[in-house]
């Protein structure tokens, strides 16, 4: 199908909801006062719903629009080239790394629901030749680890196993292998695009996946323990850019199970991470109108979450750790992270080295009080907050005007001593997420979080020279400066 089908269908309904308009109109003149009346709700409607599914469209086909931009302008960058904004290294090392994620190199599926027992190891440093690189895949795979207490869906004829929006009341292992396109473009998530019903889960249209073009679920399978950790392990042990290094992302609000797969792998291979990446899924909805079921569930969440990243600190074999949690998922993580100070006070071996808070959706003061008790559980924690966030303006209301920890009011974010907090509205791009994604669909932050995790630098602007420093209240913040 055509990148550029999305807009012809939507120009389609709305020119078809123009002539309806048209057509009413015309009749009007002719009816009574009541007819007259039902006829211009009918036109409201009509209108609304044609320009509604117009933008609608245009909205969830990030993709698809950058693939019509792209036949109009250069060519993308291969995987060849640098990420925009990194530093180029030797092609052969990169090379390896690129190669050590692809399905040719990983070993066959097994039986049930398990995936790949086998390690993957890195092939010998080399150039491709043109038949070996005509025969290559357009797509890279990145492996995920899950954890989630989410309910496993049992729905007839799925075609693999899935986790919907209902809770387990128990934590579930596994591991998901997750395609990315040769044409992934920094920092987006290419999906296929699809027609929906604002609010509702009603899909009037969906493209097909595509490999090629979009992230797609290659294998998945839930594991035991023990397999879980072998996993995990191997990952560990094949890793050369980031050795013995895990990273962990717990998702926001309004994430399906999928969705929140998709992120961490394009987290993992937008920083060109190689050491084992892992996220932990809480039964969020799914929906714009799952707001307090979701507040509940990341809270009953909180005992699986820190069975989960116990597991990981004190079992995986990773010698360093990195957690980022975003939206919501802060919530449970400040709960549990002064317990996960103890455990990596005990375990000398095992460094929690930078924990990133991306637009917080948490109570200001609630925010403060849970940040003075987590002091010193890592090498450095950073939040990301911003006052073009759309999300947390609605998250405000459902809060009783409080503002959010991801929120920049008039007087200034939220700065509490041990944590450093930066404005990102000059760089958050993410309209298309309501501006509440910039820390993944920002190639600036990006960036930094690639930094934060080789280097550790502070104070932040050592890393970026360009950040503002602002004083608030006696203490400091950073912010991104307005383009000019």
């Amino acid at each position: 199908m055509s990148d550029w089908t999305p807009l012809v269908i939507s120009g389609a309904i709305f020119v078809a909801a123009a002539i309806l308009v048209l057509l009413l109109m015309r009749l009007t003149a002719r009816l009574r006062e009541g007819a007259r009346r039902l006829t211009r709700i009918a036109m409201t409607v009509a209108l609304v719903f044609g320009a509604g599914a117009l933008t609608y469209a245009l909205l969830v086909t990030p993709s698809q629009l950058g693939g019509v931009m792209k036949r109009m302008g250069p060519p993308p960058a291969t995987q060849d080239e640098a990420a925009p904004g990194s530093a180029r290294e030797p092609p052969p090392a990169r090379r390896a790394f690129r190669k050590a994620d692809r399905p040719a190199d990983l070993a066959p599926a097994p039986k049930g629901d398990s995936v790949p027992a086998k390690p993957v190891v890195p092939p010998s440093p080399r150039r491709s030749t043109p038949e070996e690189k005509a025969a290559e895949p357009d797509y890279h795979s990145v492996p995920v680890f899950f954890g989630t207490d989410r309910k496993r869906d049992e729905a007839a004829g799925a075609k693999r196993i899935s986790f919907g929006s209902e809770r387990a009341r128990k934590l579930l292992l596994g591991q998901a292998l997750v395609t990315v396109p040769r044409i992934h473009q920094v920092p987006q998530v290419e999906r296929p695009w699809s027609i929906r019903i604002p609010f509702t889960n009603i899909t009037i249209y969906e493209q097909a996946e595509d490999p090629k073009k979009h992230f797609t679920i290659q294998r998945i399978g839930v594991l035991s323990e023990e397999e879980f950790l072998r996993l995990v392990r191997a990952r560990l042990a094949s890793s050369s850019r980031n050795k013995d290094q895990a990273l962990i992302f717990v998702h926001g609000y309004n994430t399906p199970f999928d969705a929140a797969l998709y992120r961490a792998a394009q987290i993992a291979y937008d920083l060109r991470f190689d050491g084992a990446p892992f996220v932990y899924s809480w039964p969020s909805g799914g929906g714009l109108g799952s707001y307090t079921y979701d507040r509940d569930s990341s809270r009953q969440s909180e005992p699986f979450l820190k069975a989960f990243l116990e597991l990981v600190v004190a079992r995986s074999g990773a010698k360093s750790v990195n957690i980022i949690a975003h939206s919501m998922g802060n919530l449970p993580l400040l709960h549990v992270l002064s317990d996960l100070k103890k455990l990596a006070a005990a375990r000398p071996d095992v460094t929690i080295n930078q924990i990133i808070l991306a637009a917080p959706d948490v109570d200001r003061d609630v925010f403060e009080n849970l940040a003075r008790q987590i002091q010193g559980v890592g090498r450095g924690i950073t939040l990301y907050a911003s006052s073009s966030d759309l999300a947390m303006r609605a998250s405000r209301r459902f809060g009783g005007g409080v503002p959010r920890a991801g929120d920049v009011p008039e007087d200034g974010p939220v700065v509490v001593a041990g944590i450093d907090t930066i404005d990102i509205t000059a760089v958050s791009t993410a309209w298309l997420a309501l501006n509440h994604s910039g820390y993944a669909e920002s190639k600036a932050l990006i960036n930094d979080i690639g930094l934060l995790l080789r280097t550790g630098e502070r104070p932040p602007e050592k890393r970026i020279p360009i950040l503002e420093r602002i004083e608030r209240r006696g203490a400091w913040y950073w912010r991104y400066p307005q383009p000019k």
